[in-house]
């Protein structure tokens, strides 16, 4: 057990941290950093979630480094972009912001382009990106205050948050449901178990 290598993950979300825990993985701290998420000029989705990605773990790993507990971590990031066709959508943060966002997702096919990212205990990066299609049902404009006055798309991308209230808009998903969550479960396993975290271990326990 000792030799366990020590996880950590780049973020506070905790979509991300259920996700984890749901395979087994117990991360041994929250690093997450601050970063500009704007999208460069031009930007394709899968593109800026990959870049997000990467640099949410290496910001994660740098922090890491200064804790002598940490030291040779693994160190985890991730990001989701939600897009139709090539326009990025953006985390609403406003409710005129989210309201634009719902009428465009409104009966049409949208894509969830998740990346996710692991640093390795040599300090290389190990990358998955996962494209998830999705189609929402028509709303209603009664369906589109009703979820406006939860307050659940604050902070989302997209302005939904698929596991919770607005699942019921979800006509049809066609890839990775984690991955529209905030984290490709059975890309993550992968790489965790490449890189020597002893992923399957903790499941004996729940036999």
């Amino acid at each position: 057990m000792t030799d366990r290598p020590k996880l950590v993950l780049a973020s506070a979300s905790p979509r991300r941290l259920a996700l984890l825990d749901q395979i087994g993985a117990k991360p041994d701290a929250l690093l997450p950093a601050s970063l500009d998420e704007t999208p460069e000029r031009n930007e394709r989705p899968r593109t800026l979630a990959l870049r997000l990605a990467e640099a949410k773990a290496l910001a994660g790993a740098a922090l890491a480094s200064q804790d002598p507990e940490l030291a040779g971590a693994l160190v985890l990031g991730a990001d989701t972009v939600v897009s139709v066709g090539r326009r990025i959508l953006p985390k609403a943060e406003s409710v005129e912001e989210a309201a634009d966002c719902l009428r465009l997702l409104s009966g049409r096919a949208h894509h969830v382009s998740t990346a996710v990212c692991l640093t390795t205990r040599k300090g290389a990066l190990r990358s998955r990106l996962v494209e998830t299609r999705v189609r929402f049902k028509r709303l209603s404009e009664g369906e589109i205050d009703a979820y406006l006055a939860s307050g659940e798309w604050r902070g989302k991308a997209g302005a939904y948050a698929i596991q919770g209230l607005a699942g019921s808009f979800v006509a049809k998903l066609s890839g990775s449901y984690g991955a529209v969550v905030g984290l490709p479960l059975y890309e993550t396993a992968n790489l965790l178990v490449g890189e020597g975290y002893p992923l399957h271990r903790g499941w004996l326990a729940k036999a």
